[in-house]
């Protein structure tokens, strides 16, 4: 699907930069402070070899060892800085990622499910972690390192001014260039960013995908044909990366050329000054390091101009995903436990519902009515389409009905649910039946899986304690889909959800489970979406649902 993109401007980044400031500003501030230190421990360096130079060549008085040793003991602080950032950047940097990172993952949790699937999973993952370590370098390292290095050019400018104002002139004379040409690169490479990392989040995707499904790619035979669209795309990510690096090669070039040249005529300058005694070598020396920590500083900034445009363009990626709706409070969570407050089961009114995916689009139901009464349980047939599923997703508000009401609006908390497929999760089968209740004890967790009809793990090696790989690798689809009843059944509830719970079973073993279900809990509400006939005779009702036109 094709995502709109906003185009976002640089105040704006900067204003959404600034609000999600808070968790790097500690190690942004201390880089700064670690830096100026540096900045002040430099210039301090340049005037003891100033000194210690004239000293040495009898231009000046002065004691030569104490100078020395004030020369090295500047340049040992200059290196316990160094250590410090490198310190600072291994710790603080880790927290400061982390933090951002949980913020977004907590925002695509708790955001609107008809939300985020426009977005595919690869797309998001490259998000999460290549824009979000972008944003948090920019805050904790560029940022700050942009401070220090204006403080750096000002101060060593000013120091310069006042030893020979002609020098300091002569040094900077490129600067209005490299202004000019930022502006003009900013731009262009802004575009060429935002495309690679959009050819990054699809190659990412097209690998997640075909490892996802990797059995489907073995028995189509389209192993070779998944290569193909990998290199195509990798090509094309090639292609643009080549575009970005022959920019960014250019300007630098052209940057390089104009300040090498200010400082060989500053240098040239400084020569002549020596010969015709106006100033001392000490002097020409303090010159030509005054000179680098002017110069540098806006080479520097070349430099990282590149890392800069791919932040911005990484906050613009990450603003499209917070700019997500968050889900209402009052479905998430009711005012107390579902089990508690209800009482057991209760029941559930449609009224002229209507729904569809897109705006315009189909409409998967029209006009649907039913009362899922209290304690009942309600098998909902019909053809592939139909809207088995999305009465589910409605009831569970993941949507929200264009037309009609459902009455009462309950909070998740009242509900459990087995959806399609297998969604066991990497970890314990233990730690899976804790996603049903956190608190369930062993004892809770054996009859759970009995009522499932899953007593094989009792005979497991490890029982609960047996591990499952990605979506319940090393367990047979059947024993997954068995392993997620037991889990929706831990949950306290007052209606149960059964999206195609029992489609990997037998029909012995289904007809056990759904006895089993339907005795421990005859007071809650269970609706079960089907396409076996054989479970309807469970039903103490039934839906057949049709397929809009």
């Amino acid at each position: 699907m094709k995502l709109n993109k906003t185009k976002h401007t640089t105040r704006t980044i900067v204003a959404w930069l600034w609000s999600h400031h808070k968790g790097c500003r500690l190690q942004a501030v201390t880089n700064v402070v670690v830096g100026l230190v540096q900045v002040a421990l430099g210039l301090l360096g340049v005037e003891f070899l100033r000194q210690l130079t004239d000293i040495a060549t009898g231009k000046q008085e002065g004691h030569l060892l104490i100078m020395a040793a004030a020369y090295v003991l500047v340049m040992t602080g200059d290196f316990l800085c160094n250590v410090c950032h490198t310190w600072i950047s291994a710790v603080l940097g880790v927290r400061s990622q982390n933090l951002m990172q949980q913020q977004f993952f907590e925002r695509l949790l708790k955001g609107r499910w008809s939300g985020i699937e426009r977005y595919h999973s690869g797309d998001v993952m490259n998000r999460l972690f290549g824009d979000v370590n972008d944003i948090v370098n920019l805050m904790t390292e560029v940022l700050p390192f942009i401070v220090i290095i204006t403080v750096q050019f000002v101060a060593s400018f000013v120091y310069l001014l006042f030893m020979d104002a002609t020098l300091a002139y002569i040094v900077i004379i490129c600067a209005p260039i490299f202004l000019l040409l930022s502006k003009l690169y900013f731009r262009k490479m802004r575009r060429i960013v935002r495309k690679v990392k959009d050819s990054n989040s699809a190659v990412q995707s097209i690998i997640q995908e075909s490892i996802q499904h990797k059995m489907v790619i073995k028995v189509m035979e389209m192993a070779d044909e998944m290569v193909h669209r990998l290199d195509r795309r990798q090509s094309l990510l090639h292609w643009q990366i080549k575009t970005r690096a022959r920019l960014s090669i250019l300007t630098r070039t052209i940057v390089f050329i104009g300040f090498r040249g200010g400082a060989i005529v500053a240098l040239i300058y400084g020569l002549m000054q020596v010969h015709e005694g106006a100033v001392t070598v000490g002097v020409l020396l303090a010159f030509t390091q005054l000179i680098n920590k002017i110069q540098h500083p806006l080479l520097d900034l070349g430099r990282i101009l590149p890392t800069l445009v791919n932040s911005l363009t990484s906050s613009e990626r990450l603003m499209e995903l917070e700019a997500l709706p968050l889900e209402d409070e009052s479905i998430i969570a009711g005012p107390a436990s579902s089990a508690g407050a209800m009482g057991g089961g209760v029941a559930v009114s449609f009224s002229d519902v209507t729904y569809s995916y897109s705006a315009g689009g189909r409409k998967v139901l029209d006009g649907f009515s039913h009362t899922f009464e209290r304690g009942s349980f309600t098998a909902i047939l019909g053809e592939t389409g139909a809207g088995k599923t999305t009465l589910l997703r409605l009831m569970l508000s993941l949507v929200e009905p264009q037309s009609g009401c459902i009455t009462p609006r309950l909070p998740r908390s009242a509900f459990s649910y087995v959806p399609q497929g297998n969604t066991l999760f990497s970890g314990s089968i233990r730690e899976n039946l804790r996603f049903g209740n956190p608190h369930a004890t062993t004892a809770q967790m054996y009859e759970a899986l009995h009522i499932a009809g899953a007593d094989f793990v009792a005979d497991l090696p490890h029982g609960l304690d047996t591990l499952c790989g990605e979506s319940g690798g090393g367990l047979s689809e059947g024993q997954a889909q068995r392993i997620a009843i037991a889990r929706a059944i831990l949950r306290p509830c007052s209606i149960l959800l059964l999206d195609e719970a029992t489609s990997a079973l037998d029909v012995e073993t289904e007809q056990r489970v759904l006895t089993n279900i339907k005795q421990h809990y005859s007071d809650i509400t269970i609706i079960f979406v089907t396409h076996r006939l054989s479970a309807v005779d469970f039903a103490t009702e039934q839906i057949h649902m049709q397929r809009q036109c």
